[in-house]
């Protein structure tokens, strides 16, 4: 069974050294995903806005291996306030309302305090799914 690697061009990934996502046979594991835009690297200080550019850069990432959104089994989303989770919750419906995934929320301070919210997902591509070469 083979890995396949995929990196956004995050600072973190190449300074602490991780993939935004591993493919391990029908298994996906995208890491812990914040806000930023990876093509500008800029990030909004809105929760909203951040949360849909993390689902963004999910989506990116699992179409990536041949993953799509409706494979997610299972997402953690990390805040450092939980007060204004409840800010992502119209997004998070919009990118995975109709997959729901189990879910699991913590509040925990993030690498940057300008990110306010990470998220990370688990997926399994579904029989035939095809992954890129």
């Amino acid at each position: 069974m083979t890995r396949q690697l995929f990196s956004q061009g995050s600072e973190y990934e190449n300074s602490i050294g991780y993939s935004r996502a591993v493919r391990h046979g029908r298994w996906v594991f995208v890491s812990g995903t914040t806000g930023f835009d990876y093509a500008t690297m800029e990030i909004s200080d809105d929760m909203a806005v951040q949360t849909d550019q993390a689902m963004r850069n999910i989506n990116t990432a699992l179409s990536a291996v041949g993953a799509s959104m409706a494979d997610v089994a299972r997402v953690t989303y990390i805040v450092p306030n939980r007060d204004l989770f409840e800010q992502s919750h119209e997004v998070l419906h919009t990118w995975l309302g109709n997959v729901r995934p189990a879910a699991t929320m913590f509040v925990a301070e993030l690498l940057d305090p300008r990110m306010l919210i990470e998220i990370e997902v688990t997926a399994r591509v579904a029989n035939g799914g095809k992954r890129k070469k």
